[in-house]
């Protein structure tokens, strides 16, 4: 059996030499918390909840609630706001906003390559150290707190 009051054999992670990520967008010169932090799962989740909400009630209005019609608004959804307003409807309304990595305008394609991957799934819950999702990762962009 281990002895459980030895030290453990090598330094805890994120002391201030070590060069370990103190947080999620450290080494992206973000703040840990605050405006222009990396966005967290709870708001990620929260906001992805409202985005499908409103999907699956306009696509139940307009197209009686099919599986593909749900998906299509989704999409449309996704890349009309984040095109317009910088975040989607459930990105607003948890104090989110997608900004482009490179600076300047989110434009039109990474939009739209970002939420056609988000609603693969698989590339979305794939992250890196920072908390970027493969679909932000590709698309060149980042979602963080207002």
């Amino acid at each position: 059996m281990p002895d459980r009051t030895a030290p453990p054999s090598r330094p805890s992670v994120g002391g201030p030499d070590d060069g370990a990520q103190r947080w999620p967008g450290e080494r992206l010169g973000l703040p840990e918390k605050g405006p222009r932090s990396v966005a967290r799962l709870g708001r990620r989740v929260a906001g992805l909840a409202v985005d499908w909400a409103v999907a699956y009630a306009v696509a139940a209005l307009f197209f009686g609630g099919e599986g593909l019609a749900i998906t299509g608004v989704f999409l449309l959804m996704q890349v009309l706001f984040l095109v317009l307003f910088g975040g989607s409807l459930g990105h607003l309304a948890v104090g989110l906003r997608l900004v482009p990595m490179a600076g300047g305008r989110i434009g039109v394609w990474r939009p739209a390559l970002r939420s056609a991957l988000l609603v693969l799934v698989i590339p979305a819950v794939v992250w890196d150290l920072d908390q970027r999702g493969l679909h932000d990762r590709v698309a060149g962009t980042l979602l963080v707190r207002v």
